[in-house]
C-alpha cells in the first residue's frame, strides 16, 4: 500500500509498548522509516546512516560535527547551536557508533518538534561542510606566522586526545580491534590522534557523498504526533533524491581458529602504585540477530556478572588479584555481538607485567566450566530473569527519551537488513525462554558452552602501565610537526597561514540577522505560562514525614527512605558512600550478599543507596541525605519492604575482605571516571569552597573522597577493628527515624494498599534523639591544580554571588542559556578547540562557574572566563536573540521526566524549599527577562570573578608550566 511516497512493507502492534509499528520504504529513493505511534508526548524524531569507516582518521565522527554546521536552508555557522538557544527540546544530539551515525532529538512541543527536524534534515541532506568547517571542526595546522612551529588544532581531535588519555576507553578500543582486525570494526570511528591529521578534505567530502544519502538513511519517528504528518514531510525531503546503490553493508569478521594475544600500554601518571595492569579476556560470540538470542545473551551477562554476587563477577573479585572488574561485559549494538571482562588493578613487576594475568585467566575459565558443568543455581537464574524482565516492561530510560532507546533497539537488526520491529517485541522471546528453564532445559549452560567454551574467537588484551607514555605520543607529534614543517615551502606556510587567518575571520564573524532568522523558532505565546506540578502529599504519621505521589506508575511502587546526615560527624562523612554500597552489598546477619541478592533480584526490580546532596534555599545548611531507593511490583511490594527492614537492621558489617572489595572496586570506578567526568570533578572541588552542600559532595564523591578511599584501604588492612567501629557507628546513629523520610510515587488506588504495610515497615525503624552536628567548611587554596595523566585540561573558575545581593533571580537562566551557547562555545569550543566550554549555576547554593571539558588550553581559557565581564557589558542583544534564550532556559525547567522521576524530583524540591510557588515565581522572572538584565550581570560578575577559585585539572608538567608564567601559583595535588 502506497502513502505519500511510501510503500508499507509491514505493520504490527507492540502490545508490551502500547504501539502501533509500520515499516516503510521511500519508493523513489529507498529510504527506510520506521514509524511507531503510541501516547507519549515526549515525540523522537532520528535520521540514521550507515558510516562503516576503511581507517581511523574519524572522518564519520569528524562528519557528525560538521553536518551540524551550516546548511543550504539555514546558513548560519552553529544552526545546531541556535536550536540549544532557543528550543524546548528534551534531546538534541548526534552520536557516531563503530558502524553507523544517529542524529536523533525529542520535543514535547509539535511545532517545536517539526521545526528540529527541518533543521537536522537539512543539515545532513545539504550541510555546507566548507574547507573551514572541516578545519575548525576535524583538524589543521594551527600556525600564524613563518617563525611559529606548527601545532594540530580541531574540536575533534582534542576530543580524541582525551579518550585516548583514558584508559578504560582505550582498553575498549583496544578489545574491539583485536576482535575485528578485518572489518570496519578493527578501525576507529571516532578517530585515533595519530591517524586523524591523514584526513584530506578531499576525502571527508567523497564520504558524504557515499553515505549521506535517502538511499542509506534509517528514518524513526515515535510519539503521538500525526503518523501521516510524518510520511508527508518526509517525502517533501526526499523527493528530490533519486535511488543510488550505496555499498555500505557491514561484513561479517571471519572467525578465528586460534585464540589472539594483544598487549598495549597505557600512561599511569607518577603514582604508579595506584594504576596498575588490566586484563581482560573477548569473545566474539555469535552473528544470529534473533530477539530469542539476543535476549538470552542479556540474560546470560546479568547472570555471570550484572551484580556483585553474581559468579563470574564475584570469582574474580574474590580473587584479590585485581580492584575491580574491567571490560565493557555485553555489547550487542554492532553486528556481531561480543562479550568482554576481567580486572583492572592488577599487580605488576618491575617491568610491568602483570603477575596473575595467568591465574586470572584460567580462573575465567574454571568459574565458567563450572557453571556450564554442574549448572548455575537457579535462584541466580531466576533473579536474572526477573531483573531483564523488570527492566523491559517498566521500559525505564531514565534521562533519555523512551523513543531514543527503542530506535537504538531497532538499528540492531534494522542497520543489518532485517526487521526493524521484532528487538521491539519481547513477549514472545521471554516466553520461550522462560519455557525452556520451566522444562528443565540447560538452556544457559548450554550458551555458555557453545558461545564460550567451544569458540575459539576470542583474544586476550593486557594494559600494561608505562610512564611516559602520553610523553612520548607528544614528542612524536612534535616530531612530526617538525618534519612536516621543514618539507612545506615558504609559499605553503604562507597559505596555511591565510587558511588560519581566514578561519579566525569566519569564527569572529557574526551571522548576519538575515541568516538567523532563516533558523526555526518558537515565540514567547507559545509557551505555557505556568509550571506543570506534580502532585504531592505531605503527610507525618507521628513516626516521620512520608510525601506521596498520586502518579500512574504500571502497577510498580518506587519507594525512597531518607535519613539525614547531619546527625553524623564531619570525620565520618567520607564514609556514607561506601556504607550505602555496603547496606545493599554485604549481606545480612541472616542471608550472605550472594543470597540476599538473588532474593533482590527474584523480588523486586532492584534495590540501591545514592546520596541526595544540595543546599537549601535562602539558607547556609545543606541537604545532605542517604537515600535507600527500591523498586517493585505491588504484588512484591510487601516483599520488598521486608528485605529492607533486614538491610537496615541487620547488615552485616563485620566481614573485613567483603568491605574491602567494596573500597577497592570503589577507588578504581572514581579514578575511571577522572577522564571521562573531568569537568564534574573539578565543578565538585570547587563548590566545596562555597557552601556545606559542596563540601559533603567533595568528601562524599570527589577528588577528597578518592584521597579518603586510598587510607581508607590501608585501615582496612591494618586497622580493621576501628574501621568496623566507625561503619556501626554510623549505622546506629544514621539508621533512625527521628532523621528519616519516605518519599513514595504509585497510583491512589495502589497507595491504599501499600499504605498499610509502609507503616508497619516504619514502626520497627529504631527511635532515638540525635543531636544535629555542625560541619566547619575546610580551607581549600584559591587556585588549585589536579594531575593526571591526560593529554587534554579541565579547567574551571567558580564564586559565589550571594555578597553581591543581586536581585536578577530567573533572569541569570536566561543569561547562562545564552552565554554556553555563545561566547563560552565560540571562544573555548570552536576558537579554542576544547571538546566543550560552559558556564552553570545553581540557585540554591548562589554560586556560579565556568567549565571546560577536554581542553588543550588553561590560562587561555581562564582569561576567556574573566572577559566574560566585558563581553555582558558591551553585549547589543536583539529582541530575537533574547527570545531564543528565554525558550531555551524555559525549555531546561520543562524538562520531560518518567513517573519516578518526578516523584523523586519532586522530594528534592521539598527538601530544599523550592516551592511550586516559588517555582512559579522564577518562570515569571525568567518570561520577564529584558536586554538590561545582561548589563546588570556583567556589573554583578565583574564584582565576584575577581575573587574567584579556579581549578584546573591535567598533565603535571602542563600545570607546572602555568606556575612558571603566571603569578597565580597553583597548590598541586597530585591524583596520579
Amino acid at each position: 500500500m502506497s502513502e505519500y511516497g511510501f510503500n508499507l512493507i509491514d505493520k504490527q502492534e507492540i502490545s508490551e509498548y502500547k504501539t502501533i509499528a509500520k515499516h516503510y520504504t521511500h519508493i523513489k529513493t529507498g529510504a527506510k522509516l520506521l514509524s511507531l505511534e503510541n501516547n507519549d508526548e515526549n515525540k523522537v524524531f532520528g535520521i540514521s546512516f550507515r558510516t562503516p569507516p576503511n581507517d581511523s582518521t574519524g572522518v564519520a565522527h569528524i562528519m557528525e560535527h560538521c553536518v551540524l554546521c551550516g546548511s543550504q536552508k539555514y546558513p548560519v555557522k552553529e544552526p545546531f547551536v541556535e536550536l540549544m538557544k532557543g528550543s524546548l527540546n528534551t534531546f538534541l544530539n548526534a552520536f557516531t557508533f563503530p558502524d553507523k551515525t544517529c542524529y536523533p532529538l525529542a520535543s514535547q512541543n509539535l511545532r517545536d518538534f517539526y521545526n528540529l527536524i527541518d533543521v537536522y534534515v537539512d543539515a545532513v541532506f545539504h550541510p555546507l561542510i566548507s574547507k573551514y568547517i572541516f578545519m575548525q571542526e576535524g583538524w589543521h595546522y594551527e600556525i600564524k606566522s613563518t617563525e611559529d612551529p606548527l601545532t594540530y588544532k580541531g574540536v575533534v581531535y582534542n576530543e580524541m586526545k582525551g579518550a585516548y588519555s583514558d584508559p578504560d576507553s582505550a582498553l575498549y578500543r583496544s578489545s574491539l580491534r583485536s576482535l575485528f582486525p578485518d572489518n570496519p570494526y578493527g578501525v576507529d570511528s571516532g578517530g585515533d590522534p595519530s591517524v586523524i591529521p591523514e584526513l584530506t578534505y578531499a576525502q571527508f567530502i567523497e564520504f558524504h557523498r557515499n553515505y549521506y544519502h535517502p538511499s542509506n538513511a534509517y528514518i524513526f519517528f515515535y510519539g503521538d504526533d500525526d503518523p501521516n504528518e510524518r510520511l508527508r514531510i518526509m517525502d517533501n525531503y526526499l523527493k528530490e533524491f533519486s535511488n543510488k546503490d550505496i555499498q555500505s553493508s557491514i561484513q561479517l569478521q571471519p572467525r578465528f581458529t586460534n585464540t589472539r594475544e594483544v598487549i598495549t600500554s597505557f600512561d599511569p601518571g607518577e603514582e604508579n602504585e595506584n594504576r596498575k595492569a588490566m586484563f581482560v579476556i573477548n569473545w566474539l560470540l555469535t552473528d544470529d540477530t534473533d530477539e530469542e538470542t539476543q535476549l538470552a545473551l542479556s540474560i546470560l551477562a546479568h547472570i555471570l556478572v550484572g551484580t556483585s554476587a553474581s559468579p563470574l563477577r564475584k570469582a574474580l573479585i574474590d580473587s584479590s588479584y585485581g580492584e575491580d572488574l574491567a571490560g565493557v561485559g555485553l555489547d550487542t549494538e554492532i553486528r556481531q555481538s561480543y562479550f568482554s571482562t576481567g580486572l583492572k588493578g592488577l599487580e605488576v613487576n618491575e617491568t610491568g607485567e602483570p603477575i596473575h594475568a595467568k591465574e586470572v585467566e584460567e580462573l575465567i575459565f574454571s568459574t565458567l566450566r563450572k557453571l556450564a558443568n554442574e549448572g548455575i543455581d537457579p535462584n541466580t537464574i531466576a533473579a536474572s530473569l526477573n531483573t531483564i524482565e523488570f527492566q523491559l516492561r517498566e521500559n525505564n530510560t531514565g534521562s533519555y527519551p523512551r523513543g531514543l532507546l527503542l530506535m537504538l533497539r531497532s538499528l540492531t537488526t534494522w542497520l543489518y537488513d532485517r526487521d526493524p520491529i521484532t528487538p521491539l517485541a519481547f513477549d514472545r522471546p521471554l516466553e520461550t525462554i522462560k519455557r525452556k528453564i520451566a522444562n528443565g532445559e540447560a538452556f544457559f549452560e548450554n550458551l555458555l558452552r557453545d558461545l564460550f567454551l567451544n569458540n575459539a574467537h576470542q583474544t586476550k588484551v593486557i594494559m600494561k602501565p608505562k610512564k611516559g607514555v602520553l610523553k612520548e605520543f607528544e614528542n612524536k607529534e612534535k616530531e612530526r610537526l617538525t618534519s612536516i614543517q621543514k618539507t612545506l615551502q615558504h609559499d605553503e606556510l604562507l597559505e596555511a597561514i591565510k587558511d588560519n587567518q581566514k578561519l579566525k575571520e569566519i569564527q569572529d564573524t557574526p551571522d548576519s540577522e538575515e541568516a538567523l532568522a532563516t533558523i526555526p523558532t518558537l515565540k514567547l505565546e507559545d509557551l505555557e505560562k505556568e509550571n506543570k506540578t506534580i502532585p504531592i502529599k505531605v503527610a507525618d504519621n507521628g513516626i516521620c514525614p512520608v510525601i506521596y505521589h498520586d502518579l500512574f506508575t504500571n502497577e510498580i511502587v518506587y519507594l525512597d527512605i531518607g535519613f539525614d546526615m547531619h546527625v553524623l560527624e564531619k570525620d565520618n562523612l567520607p564514609y556514607i558512600s561506601l556504607f550505602g554500597h555496603a547496606l545493599t552489598e554485604m549481606g545480612t546477619k541472616k542471608q550472605d550478599f550472594v543470597k540476599l541478592s538473588q532474593r533482590i533480584g527474584q523480588s523486586t526490580g532492584g534495590i540501591y543507596a545514592t546520596n541526595l546532596i544540595s543546599s537549601i534555599l535562602n539558607q547556609k545548611k545543606s541537604a545532605a541525605w542517604l537515600f535507600v531507593r527500591g523498586k517493585a511490583t505491588i504484588d512484591h511490594a510487601a516483599e520488598m519492604l521486608i528485605i529492607l527492614e533486614e538491610l537496615l537492621l541487620d547488615v552485616n558489617l563485620n566481614n573485613k575482605e567483603r568491605f574491602l572489595q567494596l573500597a577497592l572496586e570503589e577507588k578504581a570506578s572514581l579514578e575511571a571516571n577522572l577522564v571521562p567526568a573531568g569537568h564534574q570533578v573539578i565543578n565538585t572541588r570547587l563548590n566545596a569552597q562555597f557552601s556545606e552542600a559542596g563540601l559533603v559532595d567533595e568528601l562524599t564523591g570527589g577528588i577528597s573522597y578518592l584521597f579518603f578511599l586510598r587510607k581508607l584501604i590501608q585501615e582496612i588492612q591494618n586497622n580493621w577493628q576501628q574501621v568496623l567501629e566507625n561503619l556501626e557507628t554510623i549505622r546506629r546513629t544514621l539508621i533512625n527515624n527521628n532523621g528519616m523520610i519516605v518519599n513514595i510515587t504509585v497510583d491512589q488506588k495502589n497507595w491504599q494498599q501499600f499504605s498499610p504495610i509502609l507503616e508497619s515497615f516504619l514502626n520497627v525503624i529504631p527511635s532515638e534523639a540525635m543531636p544535629i552536628q555542625k560541619w566547619q567548611l575546610n580551607d581549600y587554596p584559591t587556585y588549585q591544580g589536579l594531575t593526571i595523566p591526560t593529554q587534554v585540561n579541565f579547567v574551571g573558575k567558580g564564586f559565589s554571588l550571594s555578597k553581591q545581593g543581586h536581585k536578577l533571580g530567573g533572569a541569570i537562566n536566561v543569561i547562562s542559556n545564552y552565554l554556553r551557547s555563545t561566547w563560552l562555545w565560540e571562544k573555548v569550543r570552536v576558537q579554542g578547540g576544547a571538546y566543550g566550554g560552559f558556564c552553570l549555576f545553581d540557585r540554591y547554593s548562589n554560586v556560579f562557574s565556568f567549565l571546560s571539558y577536554r581542553d588543550p588550553n588553561l590560562l587561555s581559557t581562564l582569561e576567556n572566563y574573566d572577559l566574560t565581564v566585558n563581553y555582558l557589558q558591551k553585549l547589543k542583544l536583539n529582541h530575537e536573540e533574547l527570545t531564543k534564550s528565554i525558550i531555551g532556559a524555559i525549555g531546561k525547567i520543562d524538562t520531560y521526566l518518567l513517573p519516578d522521576a518526578k516523584g523523586y524530583r519532586s522530594l528534592i524540591r521539598y527538601l530544599v524549599g523550592d516551592s511550586d510557588q516559588i517555582r512559579q515565581q522564577l518562570r515569571d522572572q525568567i518570561l520577564d527577562t529584558n536586554v538590561d538584565d545582561f548589563q546588570i550581570f556583567g556589573d554583578v560578575l565583574s564584582q565576584s570573578i575577581q575573587n574567584g577559585s579556579v581549578v584546573i585539572m591535567g598533565a603535571e608538567e602542563n600545570i607546572n608550566d602555568v606556575n612558571l608564567i603566571n603569578d597565580l601559583k597553583f597548590q598541586i595535588y597530585k591524583i596520579f
